[in-house]
């Protein structure tokens, strides 16, 4: 699975899937009812305006930027810089966290975002920046050939902020995928700056998932997949192809699929209520209304290419888009590789998280945090909850799951412990990290046996940490992400936030945040 950036984003799963939202009237779908709750109970946790309702978030975010002058004001920046608000999030006891993009002298400033806390009288508590640097430029006129779709940004990520290009290279990856490669060059020296691929790599009868119920819409004298009491979301055949939307898949009799590969219908009855229990999970976890808070859906796509072993989240389309395997019957729809691309699409919405260092691990590793949760919160048994990634579509051949969240390095090149060469690996391997932090969080060190799942998960000093439970520990990330992560921060950054995270909602002296510091330790970020 992999992660984005705006366009900097569209997701893929290195071999896992995709996924979106669903649903609307209730069709004869093979699948286990949602659970009502999404396996969450409730805590203290940041709720985006009144059970992020996006009519009251738009109007934060619309309030806020016509602030942005005096905000930018307060906070010392320079005049040639501008703010452009994200987001908005309003915790419980009326702090309120605001996200902002900025500019300079009108051109994007990439690793300028900031975040800045506001006390409920209206008083800054403090600031989060992407970077500390002071944004300034000696000239905003290239020395070197500008082409003509070159895009000129100010280079913040690392080091002092320069004046860059940023061109896109379309094409095809290896395996199929799309590709969309984007390369930021120094416009003063010619010098490279960085370069990354965008799209990252991943009643109705499901293969995945058995008899699942669906949202359907009534359509003329039948029905059609899309998903009205979530955002609308429509799932579409491609039918072979490799671009476009393909065909809104509909069905005579609301029964859809049976449960084979040999039936077109089935992939997308997995990838509609892997949509719509992704949405379950982040309107009952965090009252989060949609992938990116707004209410509006995004759409899934299947049968993509020939053959295509993968999946993947794109930014430019807000969709997810499925291959059906190495046989053309075995599509690459399972339940948290589906949860696991959406959440691409919400990293994006949220720290905007960079897809290359450290930070591309972290964002590789939220998409597989929140894509077990949702396996968890849907509470299917024929897909039971655990902490094995991509286990179901059987990428590897031989029966292993794709990744192993209680000890990474099972999968033969994930990294179980921080060390200075781990923003080095490629973000699947690199993502180990924060994976095993999870975990250790949630249900501590050891051996154990969850849901039939064996586990024995181990430390880098031999320590023991004592789990506080997923439900606490999915707060703690989201909290973490979406309120003080920025679109650079590294596994120490990530250790001070999600420390920040635990006091906010359990308090200095809890538990909780005794466990996250045992668990980062766990892990050798200290």
């Amino acid at each position: 699975m992999t992660p984005h950036m705006n366009t900097r984003r569209a997701a893929a799963l290195a071999a896992v899937a995709a996924m979106v939202v669903v649903g609307m009237q209730t069709g004869a779908a093979n699948a286990v009812p949602d659970n009502g709750n999404g396996g969450h109970s409730a805590t203290r946790s940041a709720v985006p305006f009144s059970a992020n309702k996006a009519s009251q978030r738009m109007a934060a975010i619309k309030s806020a930027q016509s602030d942005v002058s005096s905000t930018a004001d307060s906070l010392g920046l320079g005049g040639r810089e501008k703010l452009v608000v994200r987001d908005v999030i309003k915790d419980a006891d009326g702090t309120v966290h605001t996200r902002y993009e900025r500019t300079y002298d009108g051109l994007p400033v990439l690793g300028g975002d900031l975040v800045t806390h506001t006390a409920p009288g209206g008083k800054l508590k403090g600031v989060t920046k992407a970077t500390k640097a002071r944004i300034s430029v000696p000239s905003t006129t290239p020395k070197i050939k500008t082409a003509a779709a070159a895009r000129k940004v100010i280079w913040a990520v690392s080091g002092k902020p320069v004046l860059a290009l940023e061109t896109v290279k379309t094409g095809v990856q290896k395996d199929g995928t799309p590709s969309r490669v984007h390369t930021i060059t120094d416009a003063i020296t010619g010098k490279k700056l960085q370069s990354y691929e965008a799209v990252e790599t991943g009643v109705g009868n499901s293969q995945y998932s058995g008899q699942v119920e669906l949202s359907t819409t009534a359509s003329g004298s039948g029905f059609e997949l899309t998903d009205g009491d979530r955002g609308g979301h429509k799932t579409y055949d491609l039918n072979q192809g490799e671009s476009g939307t393909g065909d809104l898949v509909t069905d005579d009799d609301d029964t859809w699929g049976d449960g084979t590969g040999n039936d077109r219908q089935t992939a997308a009855v997995d990838a509609a209520y892997g949509a719509a229990q992704t949405w379950d999970f982040y309107k009952s976890a965090f009252g989060r209304d949609g992938i990116a808070g707004d209410g509006k859906a995004a759409y899934s796509r299947v049968h993509y290419g020939d053959s295509y072993v993968n999946a993947f989240w794109d930014d430019s389309c807000f969709c997810m888009t499925y291959g059906d395997g190495a046989d053309n019957k075995s599509a690459l729809t399972a339940l948290d590789v589906a949860g696991h691309e959406m959440s691409h699409g919400l990293t994006a919405s949220t720290a905007n998280l960079d897809y290359f260092g450290e930070s591309g691990g972290l964002n590789e590793a939220t998409s597989d945090i929140f894509g077990t949760s949702v396996e968890f919160a849907a509470d299917n048994s024929t897909d039971v909850g655990d902490y094995l990634i991509g286990e179901k579509i059987d990428i590897n051949g031989d029966g292993t799951p794709l990744r192993y969240m209680d000890e990474p390095s099972k999968d033969g090149g994930s990294a179980d412990y921080w060390d200075s060469s781990v923003g080095d690996l490629d973000v699947h391997y690199s993502s180990g990290v924060a994976n095993h932090f999870f975990y250790l969080l949630s249900e501590g060190s050891g051996a154990k046996t969850i849901n039939g799942v064996d586990y024995d998960s181990p430390t880098a000093d031999g320590s023991t940490v004592t789990g506080i439970g997923r439900d606490k520990a999915v707060q703690i990330w989201y909290k973490a992400l979406s309120e003080y992560m920025t679109s650079s921060t590294d596994y120490a950054g990530a250790r001070e936030a999600t420390e920040k995270a635990a006091t906010d909602l359990y308090g200095a002296d809890s538990t909780e945040l005794a466990a996250v510091d045992a668990a980062w330790s766990g892990v050798n970020v200290k």
